[in-house]
């Protein structure tokens, strides 16, 4: 797992991915009740993909090392 973090824009797009990921359980929520939600559940899964690859990319490209999660 990578832990959020690293170059300043790297953590402003974690930060958009942790909102996004908040907005995909709501969006699951509401679409239990009307299943047109259903395309924005998977454009905001496919969103939070991209800002977690946004990420590591600005990572990578700004020489940052990316933080890794270490199991105790």
């Amino acid at each position: 797992f990578v832990l959020p973090g690293g170059h300043e824009t790297a953590a402003h797009l974690h930060v958009a991915r942790t909102l996004c990921r908040r907005a995909e359980r709501r969006s699951a929520e509401v679409m239990v009740n009307d299943e047109r939600y259903a395309t924005c559940l998977q454009y905001l899964n496919r969103l939070s993909d991209f800002l977690f690859v946004a990420a590591r990319w600005v990572n990578l490209k700004t020489r940052f090392e990316d933080i890794l999660w270490k199991k105790n």
